[in-house]
């Protein structure tokens, strides 16, 4: 089987791509070359012995109004397929290719080693989207996972957690996750990825993007990691026009059109973050251990049972926990009346990636905390929850 497909005749990027794919990928490439594509999927198809690749690649070389003819008939037809366009685009043109369905987009001077991460991503966006996300939408009604990531009190590392959630599950399902910001007047989310956002949350809750999700993910930035991001606005100030019911709305369609939505939340037990809540499949509680933190959490998880807003999947994580503190575990859970899901070790590592805008997931990093984190990440997997006899709380140790 041929598993990347290139549509173009330029025979330089084609050597550039089999060779991305012979050092280090599995699968062989098939090359069409010709700037004029086949009409339709039966007719590449046809060329391709009646074979269905996972990647097609359209360029370079190919006029944009034909690649964005075909990018359409293919994500209508086969939405499961990966669409990569090669091109050199002008930024005006990405919406229009997102459109008309193409996933990714790669410069035609990229390297080998550029195009082999690129695939990669291709590869396993095909893989998510054909083995079907069934877990997730019985769980949702068909839309994605939200996952919002709440404490009472700031400076237990909330952002951090999100972010690592956010790369972690893109590493999942590349493509398909998109963080939002809503610590809507100070929140770091833009800095702890090394974002600089042309775009923030002020322009995703416009009458524009509400009435039309193409218009909305217009306004996301892309990570390098493959996923997407939604950053706070710039100026505090902005955060007073932005209203709960807007919020509800933005979060409602982000989750049609992603398989995680991943939330971080301003301390504390704001409107904003209330009604964000309201959305949320599953809520990720943040403490620090210190009996403040402790003791926050606890109220904040009694006011909530009182008003019946906690989602049903709740995930208690202690973070930056520490033996040396005079409390261990058995004393947590007493304080805060709820088991502790995930144990997150203090790490020198984790502290370095943050200050440096690379989450600690993403940089590979081996330490004690990497491993924590990627159990907190792998409790939003299809395939862990799928095992119903899994108990979602179990004792941890520090």
């Amino acid at each position: 089987m041929s598993r990347f497909v290139l549509l173009s005749p330029n025979g330089e990027f084609d050597q550039k791509l089999r060779a991305a794919v012979a050092h280090g990928l599995r699968g062989s490439v098939q090359t069409i070359a010709s700037d004029i594509l086949p009409a339709g999927p039966q007719e590449l198809f046809a060329l391709l012995n009646q074979e269905q690749p996972e990647v097609l690649i359209i360029g370079p070389d190919v006029p944009y109004e034909e690649a964005l003819r075909f990018a359409k008939v293919f994500d209508v037809q086969f939405p499961g397929l990966s669409l990569v366009l090669v091109s050199d685009v002008d930024p005006d043109f990405l919406l229009h290719a997102m459109r008309a369905g193409i996933r990714d987009i790669l410069n035609p001077q990229a390297d080998a080693a550029e195009i082999r991460v690129l695939l990669e991503r291709a590869c396993q966006s095909f893989a998510t989207r054909n083995r079907g996300p069934e877990t997730h939408q019985t769980e949702n009604g068909g839309k994605g996972l939200v996952i919002g990531v709440f404490s009472p009190k700031g400076g237990v590392g909330k952002t951090t957690l999100a972010t690592n959630i956010a790369i972690g599950l893109g590493q999942i399902a590349p493509m398909s996750v998109v963080i939002v910001d809503l610590d809507l007047q100070f929140g770091d989310v833009a800095s702890g990825l090394y974002l600089n956002p042309e775009h923030t949350v002020t322009d995703a809750v416009t009458p524009a993007a509400a009435q039309d999700s193409l218009v909305l993910k217009a306004f996301l930035t892309v990570h390098p990691a493959g996923i997407y991001a939604l950053c706070a606005p710039p100026n505090p100030v902005d955060a007073d026009h932005i209203t709960p019911d807007q919020i509800s709305h933005l979060l409602d369609q982000l989750a049609q059109e992603f398989q995680y939505v991943v939330i971080d939340t301003a301390p504390g037990m704001q409107e904003i973050g209330l009604a964000a809540m309201e959305q949320c499949t599953d809520a990720v509680w943040v403490s620090a251990m210190d009996i403040p933190s402790l003791r926050g959490l606890r109220s904040g998880l009694e006011v909530l049972r009182q008003l019946e807003i906690e989602p049903e999947s709740r995930h208690v994580v202690l973070n930056m926990a520490d033996s040396k503190t005079g409390l261990n575990v058995q004393d947590v859970e007493s304080t805060i009346g709820a088991p502790v899901d995930v144990s997150v070790p203090r790490s020198r590592a984790v502290a370095l990636s943050t200050n440096r805008g690379i989450p600690v997931l993403q940089d590979s990093k081996k330490d004690p905390a990497v491993k924590s984190l990627r159990q907190l990440v792998e409790r939003f997997n299809p395939a862990w929850r799928a095992q119903a006899q899994r108990k979602l709380h179990r004792r941890v140790v520090i």
